[in-house]
């Protein structure tokens, strides 16, 4: 990604303050990781407060998930198969999500966060399926949590070279996708055994 490019717009959204950190999440043109990683270095400047924008970072992507399940609820596969290619997700990407969605359950919302391609289209099959809104925005919350937090610190230790999170965030991003589907497995013996007990 083109540096010079990336740095010029996320400058003139974080011009707007932690509103900005928000937008920035909520149109995902630029990777979540980067915009955080970019508040971080923010915060470290003491331009922004860690609080301000911890929370910014936290509403912003819980929006930006929102916003793809009514996608999803109101517009279906049809309107991702049309126009998926502007928001940058694929058939692909909904492909894994939907297959992941249908193995797991509801639970993958919170987890799919942490595992690359299927995290940027978890939310759609959520959304056709018509899962309940406060369940979809409670993991969705709950994920972002540790997610924004992660880069946001990553952020403020690179300070001035926070756009090197691409290259370093892939040592957190691979430990944290196994640790993901550790949690979903666990949780899924958990559960079919506890349905056996029931039975």
């Amino acid at each position: 990604m083109n540096h010079e490019w990336l740095t010029n717009i996320l400058t003139m959204l974080t011009d707007l303050g932690y509103i900005g950190v928000a937008l920035a999440l909520m149109i995902e043109v630029i990777p979540s990781e980067l915009v955080l990683s970019y508040a971080g270095f923010m915060v470290s400047s003491g331009k922004f407060s860690f609080i301000g924008a911890f929370m910014a970072g936290v509403i912003g992507g819980t929006v930006a998930q929102l916003f793809l399940y009514w996608l999803g609820y109101y517009g279906g596969r049809p309107f991702f198969k049309k126009y998926g290619k502007y928001l940058f997700i694929s058939e692909k990407h909904i492909e894994s999500a939907e297959s992941w969605f249908e193995r797991y359950g509801t639970i993958v919302i919170f987890t799919a966060r942490f595992i690359p391609v299927v995290r940027h289209a978890i939310s759609i099959p959520a959304g056709i399926s018509r899962m309940s809104l406060p369940a979809f925005t409670l993991y969705t919350f709950a994920a972002m949590l540790p997610w924004t937090l992660l880069f946001m610190v990553i952020g403020m230790e690179l300070g001035t070279h926070w756009e090197h999170i691409e290259v370093i965030g892939v040592r957190y991003i691979k430990p944290l996708s196994f640790i993901a589907i550790a949690a979903t497995s666990v949780y899924l013996l958990y559960s079919f055994i506890q349905n056996k007990k029931k039975a």
